[in-house]
């Protein structure tokens, strides 16, 4: 089966290449007219096309050749975000995509663990430490990497701090308790939950530039970070939990073990909080485009994994879904990305920009259609006495 579907998958890829120029053009017209995108159009969400190759090898590529096509100048688009979200929501995804294209990566990760303990730095080698120049110009001033919370709030500032002090009422942090932050980036919660709730905090990362800015950031704080895979953490007891925007590099393979692991990590009447995007369906594969640019061997989960992952282990307390909110968030950090590129782009380079540029936008029209969601999810061993009070 698998031989039949590698050959399937390749003569249709050599058939949209060989396929003339128009015809090809025609088939990927007709896609997008379902979502009421036109080629050589003059609204925003429309694409100008530079180079004719594009056309078969979107149809033989799907969305890697997509982002590979348009990082290569093939074409161009005034609002990816637009486009992205019309392609969405119009199911041209679907549409457009072969057997192969879908089912190949879910294979391959049925297979094999890409998510192992020998691959667990990998992401913070290729996505983390690219440079703190460039989160610098993006981010806000604490660096907070994750969807912002914009609840009566006007600017990633106050989304940020709002999305971090939501967390600490959820989890009842106060003064003098201990708190462990399982992927914890530059230390945002960290320093935020030290600073303004005078907790003790320890962090892990993957990232060898996050730990290094975390520990000059905060070493007057009462503020730990260490450099190391959520695997090998000890049999300290903390307070409360919490893991904000790393569970999507944890793998299907793996979620049972990560949740073991803050079980293990955390005290009988404490808290953990578990900040997640999620998607709608379960997938064990990612997007082949984000899979190879952005972010290596992650995976969305799904609320059906995360209920497997947790069964036993955790009395689900409240649930969360703020999905919409990233939408703005990622918009944001392009508004940043852009106004700070001139500062950055000697180093980066005209290639980069326009990868940024496809990661940040196609990522805010994907939450803005709804295909993909934010949970924050707060648990405990035993269950709250009495019943947990949501949060908002």
């Amino acid at each position: 089966m698998q031989k039949n579907d590698q050959r399937t998958h390749t003569q249709r890829r050599f058939m949209w290449l060989l396929l003339p120029r128009n015809r090809a053009e025609s088939v990927l017209q007709i896609l997008l007219e379902r979502a009421d995108i036109r080629v050589g159009g003059s609204r925003p969400w429309d694409l100008r096309v530079h180079d004719d190759r594009f056309y078969a090898r979107v149809l033989g590529d799907g969305t890697l050749g997509l982002g590979e096509s348009y990082m290569d100048g093939w074409w161009d688009c005034d609002a990816l975000d637009q486009f992205v979200y019309r392609v969405l929501r119009a199911g041209v995804r679907e549409a457009g995509e072969g057997r192969l294209q879908r089912w190949m990566p879910r294979l391959l990760a049925l297979l094999t663990n890409r998510q192992s303990r020998s691959r667990a730095f990998q992401i913070g080698e290729r996505h983390y430490d690219l440079g703190n120049d460039l989160f610098d110009i993006m981010l806000d001033p604490r660096r907070t990497y994750s969807c912002g919370y914009w609840n009566g709030v006007a600017s990633l500032e106050e989304a940020q701090e709002s999305k971090l002090e939501l967390i600490c009422r959820k989890i009842g942090i106060s003064a003098g308790q201990s708190v462990l932050d399982v992927g914890c980036g530059w230390g945002s919660f960290l320093g935020y939950v030290a600073e303004k709730h005078r907790a003790g905090a320890t962090g892990i990362t993957v990232s060898r530039d996050q730990a290094f800015f975390a520990r000059e950031r905060f070493a007057p704080l009462p503020v730990e970070i260490r450099l190391q895979d959520y695997r090998d953490l000890d049999g300290l007891a903390y307070d409360h939990v919490v893991s904000v925007g790393m569970f999507e590099h944890v793998g299907a393979r793996n979620h049972r073990t990560f949740m073991e692991t803050v079980h293990r990590c955390l005290k009988e009447h404490g808290l953990f909080l578990l900040h997640t995007i999620v998607g709608r369906e379960t997938s064990r594969s990612t997007d082949p485009w984000i899979d190879k640019y952005i972010f290596p061997n992650g995976v969305i989960p799904s609320p059906q994994q995360i209920a497997s992952a947790i069964e036993g282990l955790f009395v689900v307390e409240d649930v969360h879904e703020f999905g919409s909110h990233y939408d703005p968030t990622l918009m944001a950090w392009h508004e940043n990305f852009t106004a700070g590129w001139p500062r950055i782009a000697a180093r980066y380079g005209e290639r980069f920009y326009r990868m940024w540029r496809y990661y940040l936008l196609t990522c805010a029209g994907s939450f803005r259609a709804r295909w993909m969601g934010v949970w924050q999810v707060v648990l405990s061993k035993q269950g709250v006495p009495g019943g947990y009070r949501s949060v908002r």
